[in-house]
């Protein structure tokens, strides 16, 4: 076995290597580079499904990083059990081959519950009195309190939110991505993995607040390309070998598309009052959109309207193309928590979970960044609403109201979608835009093209 550390490094293409990527441009140097063709849709949760199973959606059933539970009859995003992912995952097979095979996976997605040997990842606590204190969830649950002894609570604010990618006091990276660089080597140090599966952020944030062409995106390189730096000579001096890769690429996008707030004013959505705000009703809508990114998956409660809602989708402006039951199986999508069509959006467009129409009865959650509760993903939840009056004085007060006990609202989240200027989901029409994946070993990546299926072989060429 040759032990191997897998670094996913978010929305890095080929277009972002250059002058700001020495560290990187180092390591290809003497070893070798591919595009890797994006799996559908290209999001957190299903390309690393993808990459760790060698299957298709269809194969391992992550469809997207969420999906309508047609039984609860609830939208849930951002779940973390394993038991979720079908198929075997690489660390099983290798497993079995290699006698002595361990793997540890820092902050890669559905990481509770694995058969990993070791693992960290983000999970607040939710006490009765309607907190949430921000904290990490390890296995095994010793790991926990020695981890943080050693490096200090997880800076969960830096990893999602309106301080995601500040940077580090060190003046690295955000602080998440640098805790995480951190709790690897700390991985390493302890346990010596066979495999360690790392994932940093840092480029995901920026990329989508501001846009891929932003001059300012070069210093987010930079700031990445050193941390990685810093974890590739690490692990070369312990004799480990490194594959750095990423999900997938972020392209400018200018246009977003609210597929609810059109089947609201075809009758298709149920809006439910709640002290005076409107909340989605999914089990009795005749048809709804779950927003994910640049894909949106449309299920039908109603099946009578399914070629009208295919004809309205398709007329939106935005709106490449709308896959049915045919085109899902043709795009490894076809599997019971897809929706019954599925939307692409063209690439300088995404999808908003957005239903209401006046933003004065939109539920309390849409103001704050709150993953779990709303119907879609919320890219807005990067940035604080700029129509506030001193808005670092307002998060003051409320923390300092969280901390005597009383209940407060952190709703400074703003309800503009058109200040996304970055997003992923579709396979991007420039190649130089493709996630890529980059090894320290040549002989081990002969071509210039990799499936995201065949991700899964690479690493079991790696170790094996």
């Amino acid at each position: 076995m040759q032990r191997t550390a897998v670094i996913n490094v978010v929305g890095l293409t080929e277009s972002l290597l250059g002058p700001s990527t020495p560290c990187l441009n180092s390591l290809l140097a003497g070893g070798a580079k591919a595009v890797i063709t994006p799996v559908l849709p290209a999001v957190t949760c299903t390309a690393q499904s993808t990459y760790l199973t060698g299957l298709p959606p269809s194969g391992h059933g992550i469809v997207g990083n969420g999906w309508y539970n047609r039984e609860l009859a609830e939208v849930q995003f951002w779940k973390q059990s394993n038991h979720l992912v079908g198929g075997r995952k690489v660390w099983e097979q290798l497993r079995e081959a290699h006698p002595g095979f361990t793997c540890a996976k820092v902050f890669w997605w559905y990481n509770m519950y694995s058969t990993a040997d070791w693992s960290i990842t983000p999970r607040p606590m939710y006490p009765a009195d309607g907190r949430k204190v921000f904290d990490v969830y390890t296995h095994p649950l010793s790991l926990r309190p020695e981890i943080k002894a050693e490096l200090g609570e997880f800076p969960f604010p830096t990893f999602w939110g309106p301080a995601a990618g500040v940077k580090s006091p060190q003046g690295g990276p955000d602080a998440a991505s640098c805790w995480i660089a951190r709790s690897a080597q700390w991985i390493e140090r302890r346990h010596q993995p066979t495999l360690n599966l790392i994932y940093l952020p840092h480029l995901d944030y920026n990329l989508q607040r501001l846009g891929p062409l932003h001059p300012s995106i070069a210093d987010d390189v930079r700031a990445i390309d050193a941390i990685v730096g810093e974890l590739v000579a690490f692990f070369h001096e312990r004799s480990v070998r490194v594959i750095v890769l990423s999900e997938y690429g972020i392209t400018p996008v200018d246009s977003p598309v609210h597929l609810n707030r059109v089947f609201r004013q075809r009758g298709w959505i149920t809006v439910k009052d709640e002290l005076g705000l409107e909340l989605l009703d999914c089990g009795a809508s005749r048809a709804f959109a779950v927003a994910d990114h640049q894909v949106a998956h449309i299920y039908l409660n109603d099946p009578t309207i399914a070629n009208e809602v295919r004809d309205v989708v398709r007329q939106q402006r935005g709106v490449a193309a709308v896959l049915g039951a045919g085109e899902r199986r043709a795009r490894g999508l076809d599997h019971p928590r897809a929706g019954d069509l599925i939307a692409l959006a063209e690439e300088n467009a995404w999808f908003t979970y957005y239903y209401w129409v006046d933003d004065a009865v939109a539920p309390d959650f849409a103001r704050c960044v709150d993953i779990h509760r709303k119907p879609g993903y919320d890219p807005v939840e990067l940035f604080l609403d700029p129509k506030l009056c001193c808005p670092k004085a307002k998060i003051a007060w409320r923390l300092l109201r969280k901390k005597l006990g009383f209940r407060m609202l952190m709703d400074l989240i703003p309800l503009d979608a058109s200040l996304v200027k970055g997003s992923h989901g579709i396979m991007p029409s420039n190649e130089r835009d493709y996630p890529i994946v980059i090894v320290d070993r040549p002989d081990v990546l002969p071509g210039g093209r990799l499936a995201a299926t065949d991700v899964r072989g690479l690493i079991q060429r790696v170790v094996g």
